[in-house]
């Protein structure tokens, strides 16, 4: 119940100082809508945010999916060969230094506006932080369980699917849950980019009417959906890998 009640509670502060301000200052509300007017406009276009809700989300969770498996794969590729690893995390780690905002109009271009160029820009953005934290598990495998494996005769591969890769899977989700996060901004900008619908085309259309209190409700519906994503990741790290959370409750009392 606690851990419910607090992050609602911070919530509701920060949404009180924000309407409090807001009356205060007398800010124009073309530039900040107070939440009242946020939540009015949830309301009354709850048709169009639906309607565009759902290829946004379709979108981030085939890219997240696509992105973690590329990511797996690779980091795979760089434990199990070093020559790979030397050539190739450099590369990686330049890759992320690529603003989505140049690459998604090239993306359009060789692609066209369907759904393959927003998968890749969606892949692109939450492959890293996957590959990233995936390697640092494997490399972080206890030693002994490795030369133990090995006093069994136990090949590279058995090794690795009986120790590293179960080893590795706190570091997946661990990824995959920032992944989640990120996904969620690359697809706006590959829908801005160029799309017919979608959340990051609504908010485009909201912002270039001036209409404040409606993109400040898009921008709600995609935080919300951020959270929810990073809620079931966590809830489906708990079902599959139950040991590691009962170490970190058993910790933290």
């Amino acid at each position: 119940m606690r851990r419910w009640l607090l992050p609602l509670l911070a919530i509701l502060v920060v949404l009180g100082i924000w309407e409090l301000y807001v009356l205060a200052s007398g800010v124009s509300s073309l530039v900040l809508p107070s939440p009242i007017d946020v939540v009015r406009a949830l309301f009354n276009d709850r048709g169009a945010l639906w309607h565009n809700f759902k290829p946004t989300a379709a979108e981030i969770c085939l890219g997240l999916v696509l992105g973690a498996a590329v990511a797996l794969c690779v980091a795979v590729a760089l434990r199990f060969s070093g020559l790979v690893r030397d050539a190739l995390y450099p590369s990686l780690v330049a890759s992320q230094a690529i603003p989505i905002p140049i690459l998604a109009p090239l993306l359009v271009v060789w692609l066209g506006f369907g759904l393959l160029p927003k998968l890749i820009m969606i892949a692109l953005v939450s492959f890293f932080p996957i590959v990233v934290t995936t390697l640092s598990a494997l490399a972080a495998v206890d030693p002994d369980l490795i030369k133990l494996m090995r006093t069994f005769d136990a090949g590279r591969l058995q090794t690795f699917w009986r120790v590293e890769l179960p080893s590795a899977l706190p570091g997946l989700f661990a990824g995959a849950k920032l992944a989640a996060v990120f996904s969620v901004l690359a697809a706006i900008l590959a829908e801005q980019a160029g799309a017919s619908s979608g959340l990051g085309e609504l908010l485009t259309i909201t912002i270039g009417n001036l209409e404040t209190a409606e993109a400040f409700a898009t921008v709600f519906v995609l935080a919300a959906f951020a959270i929810l994503l990073f809620a079931l990741l966590t809830l489906f790290e708990r079902r599959a890998l139950p040991w590691i959370h009962t170490q970190r409750d058993t910790q933290t009392r």
